[in-house]
C-alpha cells in the first residue's frame, strides 16, 4: 500500500511510501481518498499529519500520463467537485486538523494536496515547493489556482503558477505558503509532534468548530474549484497542453533522477 497510517493517541501520522518517486498516480490518489474518509469518521482522531518515508520527495507530481488519458469530452459543468477536487478537499473539510510535514519535493498535485491542508511545515534547504503546470501547457487543476492567492496573494500566486518554478522553503515561509521552516528534519518533526499533541488534547467539537469558524471568515472556495476544473480541461484538451505533456513523458519526467534534477518541465515548448 502506498500509504501507511498509525495511530499515536488522537493523533493520526499518514506516511507516504510509494517509491520511487511517491507520484501523484491513481494508486496513491484513491489510498488518499480512503485514508481521508476513514480519519475523517474515526471519532478518536483530532489531529492528522502527512509526512514522506522518502527524505527527499514527499509527493512528486500528478502522473502526466494520467491527464492524457482524460477524455476529450466538452468542459465539465457539473455543480459538484470532480474525484481530485473533492480528495483534496476533504482534508480541508473534516473535522479534524490537518498538516503537512514536507521534507522535500512537492510539486503539481503534490503541492495542492499540501494546500489543501490546514497547516504545512518544511526544512530549510530541503524543502521545495511548485506548481510547474504551465510548463506543460495546462494550468494548476488540483485547486493550486484557488488555494494559493489566499495564502501568498494574487501576484506571488501569479509568479507561481506562469513561471513554474521552484520555491524554496525560505521563500515559501516568508510568503505564507509554509507556516514555519526548521533548520532540520529533527527540529521540524518535533515541532509538528508537540503542535499535533496540544490539538489532540482539544475537545473534538472544538476542533471542528475552531476550523468552521475560521473558514466562515474566507470566501468560499468550491465556487473557484469548479471554475477551475473546467478552464483544466479545456487546456489540457489543446493540442499543444497534450504535445508538451507527451513531450515530457518521452524525456522520463516522471523518473526520480528527473524530478530530483527539476528541469524535466523546462524547454518544453521547443
Amino acid at each position: 500500500m502506498p500509504l501507511r497510517v498509525r495511530i499515536e493517541g488522537r493523533v493520526a501520522w499518514v506516511t507516504i511510501d510509494h517509491p520511487p518517486t511517491n507520484l501523484f498516480d491513481l494508486e496513491l490518489m484513491q489510498s488518499f481518498d480512503a485514508a481521508a474518509r476513514s480519519l475523517a469518521a474515526d471519532d478518536e482522531v483530532r489531529c492528522v499529519v502527512v509526512e514522506s518515508a522518502d527524505p527527499e520527495i514527499w509527493i512528486a507530481h500528478a502522473d502526466v500520463g494520467l491527464i492524457l488519458q482524460i477524455p476529450p469530452t466538452p468542459g465539465p459543468s457539473s455543480t459538484e467537485l470532480g474525484f481530485f477536487h473533492a480528495m483534496v478537499d476533504r482534508f480541508r473539510t473534516m473535522p479534524k486538523a490537518t498538516i503537512a510535514l514536507i521534507d522535500g519535493i512537492a510539486r503539481g498535485g503534490g503541492s495542492e494536496l499540501a494546500l489543501s491542508m490546514d497547516m504545512r511545515f518544511g526544512v530549510l534547504g530541503r524543502t521545495v515547493l511548485g506548481q510547474p503546470e504551465s510548463l506543460l501547457g495546462i494550468l494548476p487543476g488540483g485547486s493550486g489556482t484557488q488555494r494559493l492567492p489566499r495564502l501568498v496573494g494574487r501576484a506571488r500566486a501569479l509568479e507561481v503558477c506562469l513561471g513554474g518554478g521552484d520555491v524554496d522553503a525560505a521563500t515559501a515561509w516568508s510568503w505564507g505558503w509554509l507556516n514555519r521552516a526548521f533548520p532540520t528534519p529533527d527540529e521540524a518533526r518535533a515541532y509538528v509532534g508537540h503542535l499535533a499533541d496540544r490539538i489532540a488534547s482539544v475537545p473534538a467539537e472544538v476542533v471542528a468548530s475552531i476550523k468552521s469558524a475560521v473558514d466562515a471568515a474566507l470566501a468560499p472556495v468550491e465556487s473557484g474549484l469548479l471554475a477551475e476544473a473546467r478552464l483544466f480541461h479545456d487546456v489540457a484538451m489543446a493540442p499543444e497542453g497534450r504535445r508538451r505533456m507527451q513531450a515530457f513523458l518521452d524525456r522520463d519526467g516522471q523518473s526520480r533522477d528527473a524530478e530530483l534534477r527539476g528541469d524535466a518541465f523546462l524547454g518544453l515548448g521547443d
